[in-house]
């Protein structure tokens, strides 16, 4: 009992942001309706049925909220989320007091690295570009050379089928 007492009160600021953020989360997707648009959605029943089925949507909508915000922190505490954000807020904490860990976060370094890579890909593909453009130049010059040498066996052989046929 001291122990939980303890870490209830010990709550991290990781922790009740995630809590926060779930709560804002969920109550924006059960959000009930106004009275009059829900009467709206039920135009063939009586007053007085809507007026019981609007409270009892009330009814239900709040106990949805209550068991899924209970099941988040049965979750939570399961998963034992508030001792590992407890951890990582110490060691976020032990990082930013010691002068001697490097800035992992350096993003002009990881945007020169990108860069880099960037322009190196660019440059094989550039590089590749230009072999296989080669390649094709000279597939080129060999269909026009076979070509030239198809017309010339084919003109040799009608200039012998002359003069044999003279």
């Amino acid at each position: 009992m001291e122990k939980q007492s303890s870490e209830i009160g010990h709550v991290g600021s990781r922790q009740s942001d995630l809590k926060r953020s779930y709560k804002l989360g969920l109550h924006g997707l059960l959000t009930t309706c106004s009275k009059e648009e829900f009467c709206k959605a039920f135009p063939r029943f009586t007053q007085a049925e809507r007026e019981r089925l609007h409270r009892l949507y009330i009814q239900v909508i709040v106990s949805l909220h209550q068991n899924i915000e209970d099941e988040f922190e049965a979750l939570c505490e399961e998963a034992k989320v508030g001792d590992i954000l407890g951890t990582v807020e110490e060691l976020v904490e032990e990082q930013t007091l010691d002068p001697l860990y490097p800035d992992q976060t350096n993003f002009n370094s990881v945007v020169q690295v990108l860069s880099t890579l960037k322009k190196n890909e660019t440059q094989n593909l550039t590089t590749m570009l230009e072999k296989l453009e080669a390649q094709n130049k000279v597939l080129r010059s060999r269909v026009e050379l076979l070509q030239k040498e198809i017309r010339d066996s084919s003109g040799a052989s009608n200039a012998v089928e002359k003069g044999n046929a003279e």
